[in-house]
């Protein structure tokens, strides 16, 4: 049983199978699915999800009903953006993939190309095909859905080739990027920021600073006072709530050096991967404790943000995903290929060849684009259509695997001698 719930993590099951049944949902019934979605929990009753609503906010003029959209994205998402932030802390510690920076720059400078790349094709295909309102939706393309391109990049290049690596890297600097670009561009369409009420999250911070002096080695009181200061002081300035734990987290006390964001041992069974890659510090425990419920939690993430009818895909889809998908590729190859020249090398045993299929494989946005698409539109017709685009960047797998065997990159091929200078193989 445990062998068969790790396999559902690791191959990302229970966030494919909630975009599916989104998308026969919304297809099917489509009132239903946006009432079930975005109606009051019934079993609260109108009257006491009004009280509830009204407890949140501190604002009047800005309440949120008790709904399932409200929970997902509001409440559980903390917990998944936690996760991301623990993956940041990890890779700054010792040994961890940002530290030092200099073994870093070139996936650095690819992750900045990962960037601004989708955001100059967005930008550039919404001035000649698109609209003046479907500008907000330059920051959709810019995430790459971590979980799901390192399923894609270990079926094509094998578990232990430095493009996994690479992309690891790339996604997690990525996710970083992502968080400020949530917190800073797009902040609650419907009411001005409250910008004094974002104070509320030093307190926050303190308290877990406290903790960690005082040896607290558990997790719980830093997220349950920490956390919840933290969630109060985004939701009441009108900020994204949901980026509360990226604040407290790299306070968890954690291990001198970074352990890995994914252990590969091929001894090793799937469950007793997670069980190897669990220590005594609070960080690792946090990720282990909480890995399982997010990772079938984001079936309903899924399920609440992923149903669009088919009728709402417009030009804004097409943009989204050829952002995704070009601009990914474009940038990300174009600015490897720069460090290159520049003298900040590929990892020993990868080439250019394996930088163009691994940006393909960044042009996986789905998570992360989903939210983002929820936050950059109040229009349900053109969110509907951004999340289409989101959803259809799933075919960024197929075209890295097309591109794999177009260049002639096969798993069991020999890997670049260290002598052979990487970005040569795309010089003009």
């Amino acid at each position: 049983m445990k062998k068969t719930v790790a396999r559902l993590q690791e191959f990302s099951v229970p966030l494919i199978m909630g975009v599916v049944a989104a998308l026969v949902a919304a297809n099917v019934d489509p009132e239903a699915y946006h009432s079930f979605v975005h109606t009051p929990i019934p079993q609260w009753g109108a009257s006491h999800s009004e009280h509830v609503s009204a407890a949140v906010s501190a604002d009047e003029g800005w309440a949120h009903s008790l709904t399932l959209h409200f929970l997902v994205n509001d409440l559980f998402m903390v917990l998944f953006f936690g996760i991301a932030a623990k993956e940041i802390t990890e890779a700054c510690l010792p040994n961890g993939a940002l530290n030092p920076v200099t073994k870093a720059i070139n996936p650095l400078f690819a992750t900045i190309g990962g960037v601004l790349g989708p955001i100059g094709v967005f930008l550039c295909l919404n001035s000649v095909m698109g609209m003046p309102t479907w500008q907000s939706g330059w920051g959709v393309p810019t995430a790459t859905d971590i979980a799901l391109a390192w399923l894609v990049a270990r079926f094509l290049f094998g578990k232990q080739h430095p493009a996994v690596s690479f992309l690891l890297l790339l996604a997690v600097a990525d996710d970083a990027i992502g968080l400020g670009i949530i917190a800073i561009g797009y902040p609650d369409p419907h009411h001005p920021t409250v910008w004094q009420n974002v104070l509320w999250i030093l307190p926050g911070m303190t308290t877990a600073y406290l903790l960690r002096r005082f040896g607290v080695r558990a997790w719980l009181p830093y997220i349950t006072i920490g956390g919840t200061l933290a969630w109060w002081g985004l939701h009441s300035a009108h900020l994204h709530p949901a980026l509360a734990l990226v604040f407290i987290v790299p306070f968890l006390p954690g291990p001198k050096a970074d352990l890995g964001l994914y252990v590969d041992d091929p001894s090793m069974d799937v469950p007793d991967i997670y069980h190897h890659a669990v220590s005594h510090s609070c960080l690792e425990r946090f990720e282990h404790d909480l890995k399982g419920v997010v990772d079938f939690g984001l079936f309903f993430f899924a399920f609440a943000n992923a149903g669009v009818p088919f009728s709402e895909i417009n030009g804004l889809t097409w943009i989204i995903l050829t952002s995704l998908l070009m601009g990914k590729m474009l940038g990300i190859t174009s600015c490897s290929w720069l460090a290159c020249r520049l003298g900040f090398l590929l990892p020993d045993g990868m080439s250019m060849r394996q930088v163009f299929v691994t940006s393909l494989v960044a042009g996986l946005g789905l998570t992360v684009a989903l939210f983002v698409s929820g936050e950059a539109f109040t229009d349900p017709v053109v969110q509907g259509a951004a999340k289409m685009g989101a959803v259809f960047s799933v075919a960024a797998a197929a075209l890295a695997y097309a591109a794999k065997w177009a260049t002639g990159f096969h798993p069991a091929s020999h890997p670049v001698p260290a002598t052979q200078h990487p970005g040569r193989e795309f010089a003009v």
